[in-house]
């Protein structure tokens, strides 16, 4: 955990030197494309890398990066704080931010050795939102403890969070049988 907040905190940090750059090709990509194909990676990864857990990890990944989505957007709608470039009134949390830490949480979790990959990875996306002018540092930061937060506690609870019905504890199998839990 310390070494995700030091470098979540030196990116933010050096994002305002770089603030001159809301053109810069490297952020828009990141705030993007790059972004599409991380929360894509993120999720679809452990199909590929996990075997026989495969089905639990890509369905918590899932589960994860669902709630914390809905969580993020229900601050949105709460906070209606005003973005620093077109002043609409849904800047707080960063949505990009939460998301990407949402899923560098799970896959580190997943895959301890890939941990900088996957946060110097929330990190970027997360400066590139500063960078464009999309959001202010506090929106971000917010966005990279929500989604890592919520990450946390999607892999403290056996049953998920919001795909509960679909996870099944016991046998770490996804599945119908899991909607009756007693």
């Amino acid at each position: 955990m310390k070494i995700v907040l030091c470098l979540l905190a030196l990116l933010v940090l050096i994002a305002p030197a770089y603030a001159d750059y809301t053109n810069s090709p490297e952020a828009k990509f990141a705030s993007g494309n790059g972004n599409i194909a991380y929360l894509t990676v993120g999720v679809l990864i452990p199909f590929v890398e996990d075997g026989r857990n495969a089905d639990p990890h890509g369905i918590r990944t899932l589960d994860a990066l669902g709630t914390s989505v809905l969580l993020e957007q229900a601050l949105k709608l709460i906070v209606r704080e005003p973005r620093p470039d077109t002043g609409s009134r849904n800047s707080f949390p960063s949505g990009h931010t939460t998301a990407a830490f949402a899923i560098a949480a799970m896959e580190s979790n997943y895959h301890p050795s890939q941990a900088p990959i996957w946060y110097t990875g929330a990190s970027l996306i997360g400066v590139s939102r500063i960078v464009l002018d999309r959001h202010w540092v506090h929106d971000v930061v917010a966005g990279a403890a929500l989604g890592y937060l919520t990450a946390r506690w999607e892999l403290q609870n056996s049953h998920g969070l919001v795909l509960a019905p679909f996870i099944v504890p016991s046998s770490h199998a996804v599945g119908m049988e899991g909607c009756i839990h007693f």
